[in-house]
């Protein structure tokens, strides 16, 4: 299992990659290990739609099942990948790269402080 250092994790397997005050949100390379092969992702939230951590975004479609997922921290969506839409097993194939989920804006970025560190994470699943 691949876990980078330069992200943040949580608890329900999603990652965040600050860039300043923005972030990219997706699932890590275990989560979508553990669900196998993706085939459809739903985010209905929206462009300019503020959500607060921990409130679910969307949801992700494998073959055997479908789960929930959740705003590592709180922020406005100001970018949705539209590569999965068409392509959702990108998130199987780079879940860290071109299978990000959202962009957002943070709103709080000491929220950001209550995440999983990379070593926390590997602890989380048994790394």
């Amino acid at each position: 299992m691949n876990v980078l250092e330069n992200l943040k994790y949580t608890k329900d397997h999603e990652w965040i990659r600050m860039e300043g005050e923005e972030a990219y949100i997706g699932i890590t390379d275990y989560a979508q290990h553990e669900l196998g092969d993706i085939v459809y992702v739903d985010i209905p939230s929206e462009v300019g739609t503020t959500l607060s951590q921990e409130e679910v975004f969307g949801s992700i479609e494998a073959v055997k099942t479908v789960s929930d997922l959740f705003m590592p921290v709180g922020g406005e969506v100001i970018a949705i990948n539209e590569m999965i839409d068409g392509d959702p097993a990108l998130i199987n194939a780079d879940p860290y790269g071109n299978g990000w989920i959202i962009k957002i804006k943070v709103t709080d970025i000491s929220e950001v402080d209550s995440l999983l560190t990379p070593d926390q994470y590997k602890q989380l699943i048994g790394l």
